[in-house]
């Protein structure tokens, strides 16, 4: 069976730092894109980052842009999504998704792209 999980959420003031994983079974991650979406309260889901698949190549929210990082240990079929100077308005549900959809810059916030989706886990930013 495909798994995504995704865990590492948590309670964290403004300011400070959380680190996200997303770990993969049931398919072959190296040729997968594993993205990350979230979706505050009230809000649409909407795109985080994205890493491509094999070596990676990342691309990232403006809003996030400088302060999160996507990286891939492809041996552990996992993805970290490190979250640094978060806010208030990064409080959402995390989700972690995966394509096998060739991703390009026009493309890696679609979610109709992503095959495979993971349960969330909620970060909280209070300020």
């Amino acid at each position: 069976d495909v798994q995504l999980q995704a865990s590492g959420g948590g309670v964290v003031q403004a300011g400070g730092s959380l680190r996200l994983s997303c770990a993969a079974s049931g398919f072959t991650f190296d040729d997968y894109a594993i993205g990350w979406f979230r979706q505050a309260p009230g809000k649409e889901r909407e795109g985080v980052g994205c890493i491509r698949s094999g070596i990676g190549g990342t691309f990232y929210r403006n809003s996030v842009k400088g302060r999160f990082t996507i990286s891939r240990d492809n041996a552990k079929n996992t993805v970290h999504l490190q979250m640094n100077r978060l806010r208030p308005e990064d409080t959402a549900v995390y989700f972690c998704a995966a394509t096998s959809v060739r991703i390009i810059l026009s493309t890696w916030d679609l979610e109709y792209n992503y095959n495979y989706w993971g349960q969330g886990t909620q970060v909280t930013v209070s300020s």
